[in-house]
């Protein structure tokens, strides 16, 4: 085949608007412009290439059409300072596998690399990316229509994360993946009958090596092929859409592998990332860090973000690794990092990312939310950008996580002594919009089971395991839970393997998904319960200071004064008769939820379904309740008043 005749120049997606974008980082919708995208010209049909690599002095297009000949399809670099390469080639079209041949201009160094906007790769061990049609017609519209009162900061928010390939492992054909659409037949009936209200992702973007989980990522436009095609990862959310899910993905932003076919010395340069190892490497993850100070880099990661948003209906996106970009010094001994221009360790470039990531996706896609997953006292991290924040929606509340797995894994005539692990979260709770996570990193690499993780008798650990979801629901913020956590699965999550749902066949695992599968509906149900997660107006302690006993009590509120939810919980084995609460009106108390109910697996102690307030002033309130307070549970009481 002619060269000349194979491959047509001066065709471009790109406007002069595009490339001053481009330039100048703002770019959010780039994935429409470079990459592989399927064309008709002049009757022909084929597909334009464009790729960046300014500093290549040669790339072409290589693969199974020209039996990976590097000189038969050469593109040709823009005349625009841009350090795009273009070009049409006629005949190609879908599915057809393809790799960039990249030349440098620097130290004689080629390598073929994958297109970073690929949208399909072929599905590893092998890293060809794929031309790829996004054609899909979605059926959502009910949800995309309401999305923004179910997405709301003031809305119930319970999340299942979870991990595609192990959630389900076709065990009768060979312990295989599932596929997108065989989880499309099962997920939604299974999150929607557990009343979650969100299913969050870990990473589905392509990624070489499948023990990352999909945090070390090549391809950040491309769902992975492992299961199925973008078609079948489209039909997936559609059809947790179609029953009320919201999906949540994790994307990351904060370090990228070194894997040969990726971004990493794309054109011969540190093009995506540093240069300087003291802020190019990631030490504990063996990864490359994004240059955010390069603006083609931010408008690439930009573009990725909103990808998401736009061609998969994504509802949210759960930011990994904040704490990571935040920090100069992350991970770093003293003289393996590069202070900023002020002498510290914050790094300003990828702040300036945040904020301008944030502002990005709020003001396209209002009705959706960003989570920051950030480990520090970093202030401000889910508040405005023009209040000097970083603009995400919520932070994930780590210090919540650590200091209540903390507590719980002592064996409670100890617990009285460590009192404090509980009540101090009340003191930061509304500094940011927390959502409180018992996630997959609770639960790997020696961590043991969330129920491994409790004290005591087999009994004891499923009772502890009941109150301390019962009491993570009665706190505020939004929540979240891995999957297997919901039964009390006993073995430590291991990507390789599917969840240990025979358990389910045995009452006290039984027990503990029954009781998740209560709290969700009752959560959701209950505005007192999350609709002022972030606003101090919705919480009041009644009683947070009986470390004695190990018990706890408190009110959660709605915006409405007469919706008030009471929380009494008692981290001890020791059941408590007649035990006071204050309350701040009289009437009926109904016992709404009891965590030691025989029907979770309980010993079946409570109150008979509620008690009468008596006009009693305790804990400086005008009535008090009498009540039985169960071993090692949790109450929700709901007044009628």
């Amino acid at each position: 085949m002619n060269t000349t005749e194979s491959i047509k120049y001066g065709i471009t997606l790109l406007t002069d608007n595009d490339i001053y974008l481009f330039k100048q980082g703002t770019h959010v919708r780039l994935y429409d412009k470079l990459g592989a995208h399927m064309l008709t010209i002049e009757d022909k049909s084929g597909v334009l290439f464009a790729v960046w690599a300014p500093n290549a002095r040669y790339v072409s297009v290589i693969g199974d059409f020209n039996s990976w000949d590097a000189d038969t399809h050469p593109l040709r670099i823009r005349e625009d300072g841009s350090g795009i390469w273009e070009g049409f080639i006629p005949g190609l079209g879908q599915n057809i596998t393809y790799k960039y041949r990249v030349v440098s201009r620097h130290h004689n160094y080629q390598a073929d690399k994958g297109d970073p906007f690929a949208f399909c790769w072929e599905a590893p061990p092998k890293t060809a990316s794929k031309v790829c049609a996004l054609d899909y017609h979605w059926n959502d519209n009910a949800w995309m229509k309401r999305r923004s009162r179910d997405n709301s900061l003031n809305a119930p928010l319970s999340i299942y994360e979870m991990h595609l390939g192990s959630w389900r492992r076709m065990q009768e054909k060979a312990d295989r993946l599932p596929t997108y659409r065989e989880l499309a037949e099962w997920l939604p009936d299974y999150i929607s009958n557990m009343a979650f209200t969100h299913v969050e992702f870990l990473p589905i973007t392509e990624h070489p090596f499948y023990g990352s989980w999909g945090y070390q990522t090549t391809g950040y436009f491309a769902p992975t092929a492992r299961y199925g095609s973008p078609q079948d990862f489209m039909y997936l959310v559609d059809c947790l859409h179609q029953r009320g899910v919201g999906v949540i993905l994790d994307w990351v932003p904060s370090h990228f592998p070194d894997d040969v076919h990726g971004l990493r010395y794309f054109d011969g340069t540190h093009l995506f990332e540093h240069a300087d190892p003291r802020q190019g490497y990631h030490p504990d993850w063996h990864s490359y860090i994004f240059n955010y100070g390069r603006h083609e880099v931010r408008s690439f990661l930009m573009s990725s973000a909103l990808f998401w948003l736009d061609k998969y209906h994504v509802d949210s996106l759960r930011v990994d690794a904040v704490a990571s970009m935040l920090y100069l010094d992350y991970g770093r001994q003293e003289g393996e990092w590069i202070p900023n221009k002020h002498g510290g360790n914050e790094n300003l470039d990828a702040i300036g990312f945040l904020r301008s990531l944030n502002e990005a996706v709020y003001r396209d896609y209002p009705d959706v939310q960003t989570i920051a997953e950030e480990s520090t006292a970093w202030p401000a991290v889910s508040r405005p950008t023009y209040l000097g924040g970083l603009g995400f929606g919520m932070k994930w509340n780590m210090g919540w996580m650590h200091d209540t797995l903390k507590y719980f894994s002592r064996e409670p005539v100890f617990r009285k002594h460590h009192h404090d692990q509980l009540t101090f979260s009340l003191c930061y709770a509304f500094h940011e919009n927390f959502l409180l996570p018992f996630s997959h990193d609770e639960v790997v690499h020696g961590k043991g089971s969330l129920i491994g993780k409790m004290p005591g008798d087999e009994w004891q650990k499923f009772a502890n395991l009941r109150v301390l979801f019962g009491y993570m629901y009665g706190h505020p913020g939004k929540k979240l839970l891995f999957m297997g956590c919901e039964f009390a699965q006993w073995r430590e999550w291991h990507h390789d393997h599917s969840l240990e749902w025979h358990l389910l066949q045995q009452a006290p695992h039984r027990g503990i998904h029954d009781w998740l599968r209560d709290l969700n509906h009752f959560y959701r149900s209950e505005p007192a319960l999350y609709e002022q997660d972030f606003e101090s107006e919705g919480f009041e302690w009644v009683d947070s200071h009986n470390w004695e006993e190990s018990t706890l009590s408190f009110v959660r509120k709605a915006k409405r004064n007469n919706d008030i939810i009471l929380v009494v919980c008692n981290f001890t084995p020791v059941p408590r008769i007649n035990y006071h609460v204050g309350v701040p009106r009289g009437g009926w108390w109904c016992e709404a939820l009891n965590s030691d109910a025989i029907i979770y697996g309980g010993s079946g102690y409570g109150n008979f379904g509620g008690v009468e307030a008596a006009p009693v002033n305790l804990h400086d309130r005008s009535h008090s309740l009498a009540l039985n307070l169960p071993p090692l549970a949790v109450l929700f009481f709901k007044s009628e008043a």
